[in-house]
């Protein structure tokens, strides 16, 4: 009789960007147990001389986790995760500053300096 294997307890994370053509582009990481809040994700990088956000010479971008909800396509336990995208200032490593398309950072400077205001928003 063949053996069964354990059912994958992993749980897919698909960490969502914007490059830097401004095109959407993801990557999935399996974490080990169910997510309930976003401070429980992981920081993570990618190389952004692929993406039209860095030079080779100082090509890591860091994503930092700010949203994620169920899986709509993959379903079960496993989230969709949005992020917020750090390049390094220069190759000392120490200062991290928005990319060029991490439009949240700068917009959520401008949307906090008014939480008493109850935004209305519209297509035009």
């Amino acid at each position: 009789m063949p053996r069964r294997h354990p059912a994958n307890k992993g749980i897919i994370a698909e960490y969502i960007w914007i490059d830097g053509a401004g095109d959407l582009r993801s990557k999935a990481r399996t974490l080990s147990k169910k997510v309930k809040n976003v401070s429980e994700l992981p920081e993570w990088n990618y190389d952004g001389s692929s993406c039209f956000q860095a030079p080779t010479e100082n090509s890591e971008i860091i994503m930092k986790p700010v949203f994620f909800f169920p899986d709509p396509f993959r379903g079960g336990d496993h989230i969709m995760v949005l992020t917020e995208t750090f390049m390094w200032k220069d190759t000392t490593y120490k200062e991290l500053v928005p990319t060029n398309t991490n439009y949240r950072y700068f917009a959520k400077k401008i949307f906090d300096a008014g939480l008493q205001e109850e935004p209305w928003f519209g297509l035009e």
